[in-house]
């Protein structure tokens, strides 16, 4: 007999007894430490905490090049309830699955499952333990005796997985038929209170007094599931109407459908949002009153402990979030609010592209469906008869070039047309087939408060020069430090100097005519001229620099006609 562990090996079948919950390889995310991690501050989001982190881990199965198998196996263990499998097992299944091509040959081998196993233990989609087994060899025993289970957070992020894979890509139905649900719901919640609270005074300890408590529990719940359906519909709605109204090109049947969504549709959730706000603005209103009360009476169950995650309705930042979708806040618009808002964008441009697609301004409301066929033409031809298609279409024949190949093509020959950089078509291009403008010019606007700004940008920046300019012109080069603008004055002058230059041997001169400064820049081997300033040190080998004038502005010449 074997207990935890090998003591001695015979043809006899061995069994084993349980030896707890210690993990055998890899430690599981999340799992508990010595030290606990600090607390995260208000002003850090939770995915930069360390606990964040470590579940964001739980996602990355679906992105690893065997997903398909991860994928298998995160369904064998959320398939069922408290689901306790050996890497036996879970090879079992998958040797089903790759059978039926779902998974990669070679991924039932009970090692490469072992493989699976720990890495989705490293990542925290699993939790390792060990229990009581019969063995008929040492290889089966340690095989069957670690045991592997799904971890609560795995759980959930499977079954979001499996719910979008099954979503279509249309529009979402808004489940309008709960905001009367919603609005009779609070309604009871408020009278159901008032009994439980008179019970609770008469007899604390009654059976009628914890079946009334129960009424209200269930009645909350309720509440906040139809809630949460329906704000969910409305987000999938809106993303989907989000999504289609930037949209250039309309088929005809799209266009019939657009119509119906925005005359009807859109219409019909709106209204109904707003004929049942009022009323449970109001009732949520009456029981902000009483929450401290209902929060008290929906207390947690003593059985699960403290640290449990609790139905939603429970806590006051539920109501308060309930609250918030309906009413408006100072600063904080309502989701009611923000539903209004968003449906009139959605309605002025789903107008704007019904518009587009149906006027007659151009040769024709598109050409998405002229290149749908070419595409389909080119899906069902052949390679040489794709070629002839592509050059009848783009006129793209072969090339022959009558003049010496340039320095440099900007062609790459290894890079296939279909893979290379796409050119960006305007819309004028795609609908009308010119680059014509179309429209006119804009009138430019009258706007006293911007232009009155820009002059007084403008004068800052002369009297900063004027004043950069006097220090350069009473400065001694290379003896008196100078400030960031007279370097940055002396350097542009200085650059045109130079740049007048024919060849380095000859001098070189600037004028500043509005502050009457002059630079010479002039050769002269072995002589160093060194300039210092804020911004650091400027030094000129083999030369010599001049600066001359007054730097002051220049009086206004006397007007013609004047006196003499």
């Amino acid at each position: 007999m074997l207990r935890a562990g090998v003591a001695k090996a015979s043809p006899e079948r061995v069994s084993t007894e349980r030896v707890g919950p210690a993990p055998v390889g890899p430690e599981p995310v999340g799992a508990a430490s010595a030290d606990p991690a600090p607390a995260p501050s208000a002003a850090q989001s939770p995915e930069h905490t360390r606990k964040g982190e470590q579940r964001l881990q739980l996602f990355a199965y679906l992105q690893a090049p065997e997903h398909r198998t991860y994928l298998a196996i995160m369904r064998l263990f959320t398939s069922t309830l408290l689901a306790d499998l050996s890497a036996g097992e879970v090879a079992a299944a998958l040797a089903a699955a790759e059978r039926e091509g779902r998974v990669a040959p070679g991924e039932s081998d009970v090692d490469t499952t072992i493989d699976r196993l720990k890495q989705l233990v490293r990542w925290g989609n699993l939790v390792v333990g060990r229990r009581e087994t019969i063995a008929a060899s040492i290889a089966e025993f340690q095989h069957g005796s670690v045991r592997y289970q799904v971890s609560k957070l795995a759980v959930r992020v499977q079954r979001d997985v499996d719910a979008l894979l099954r979503v279509p890509e249309g529009a979402r139905e808004v489940s309008r038929e709960l905001l009367p649900a919603i609005e009779r719901g609070l309604g009871e919640i408020s009278s159901m209170l008032s009994e439980v609270l008179l019970a609770e005074r008469r007899a604390p300890e009654a059976k009628a007094t914890r079946k009334a408590r129960e009424r209200l529990a269930e009645q909350v719940t309720t509440v906040f599931l139809q809630h949460a359906e329906l704000a969910a519909t409305v987000r999938d709605f809106y993303a989907y109407l989000g999504q289609v109204v930037t949209r250039h090109h309309l088929a005809p049947d799209e266009i019939s459908g657009f119509r119906n969504l925005l005359v009807e549709y859109i219409q019909m959730v709106v209204e109904d949002v707003l004929r049942h706000t009022g009323t449970i603005a109001t009732a949520l209103a009456g029981l902000a009153g009483v929450r401290a009360e209902l929060l008290r009476l929906l207390g947690p169950a003593d059985q699960l402990g403290t640290d449990v995650e609790r139905a939603r309705g429970r806590t006051g930042p539920d109501w308060q979030e309930l609250t918030d979708w309906f009413i408006d806040a100072p600063g904080r618009p309502s989701q009611v609010a923000a539903l209004r808002e968003a449906t009139a964008r959605a309605i002025g441009s789903l107008l704007a592209s019904v518009k587009r697609a149906t006027s007659g301004g151009g040769l024709v409301p598109g050409r998405r469906g002229e290149l749908l066929k070419l595409a389909r033409w080119f899906d069902a031809a052949d390679e040489s008869r794709a070629h002839q298609l592509y050059a009848a279409a783009f006129g793209l024949h072969s090339s022959r070039h009558l003049l010496p190949a340039p320095d440099y093509d900007s062609d790459n020959h290894d890079v296939a047309w279909r893979d290379g950089p796409v050119l960006d078509v305007t819309v004028s291009v795609r609908s009308r087939g010119d680059r014509g403008a179309r429209g006119r010019t804009s009138r430019v606007l009258d706007d006293p408060m911007t232009e009155e700004t820009l002059l007084a940008q403008a004068r800052e920046a002369d009297q900063k020069r004027s004043a950069a300019v006097a220090e350069l012109a009473a400065a001694r080069v290379g003896e008196t430090k100078l400030s960031a603008d007279a370097l940055g004055v002396l350097c542009e002058l200085l650059t045109l100097a130079m740049a007048q230059r024919d060849s380095a041997d000859e001098p070189g001169t600037a004028l500043d005519p509005v502050h009457r400064l002059r630079v010479t820049v002039r050769p002269e081997p072995g002589h160093r001229t060194k300039i210092t300033s804020a911004a650091g040190t400027l030094t000129l080998r083999d030369a010599v620099l001049d600066v001359h004038g007054d730097g002051a502005i220049p009086d206004p010449e006397p007007a013609r006609g004047a006196a003499r």
